[in-house]
């Protein structure tokens, strides 16, 4: 078991991600370091992101039918209509 390792070369936005990983989970730099190996070798699952979506929806993909296509075309078709009465 590797006890010990020295790493030197850390660029600025590595250190600040390590810092920041520490402060917001309360963890030593080190636990912080191990944190993110460990995500980086795909030992650990990487935090969801608060911005996506994810595979949530992926079961809906390609589940239309061609009646279901025609429903949405139409409601386009509708909300791409202008209103000259709000354009004078």
């Amino acid at each position: 078991m590797l006890a010990q390792l020295t790493i030197r070369g850390f660029e600025p936005e590595l250190e600040a991600k390590i810092q920041e990983v520490a402060r917001r989970e309360r963890i030593s730099l080190n636990k912080a370091v191990l944190k993110l190996l460990r995500r980086g070798a795909g030992l650990e699952a990487p935090e969801p992101k608060q911005d996506v979506i994810g595979n949530s929806l992926d079961w809906f993909i390609g589940s239309g039918t061609e009646e279901d296509l025609r429903v949405v075309q139409e409601a386009e078709e509708w909300f791409e209509r202008i209103d000259e009465e709000l354009w004078k």
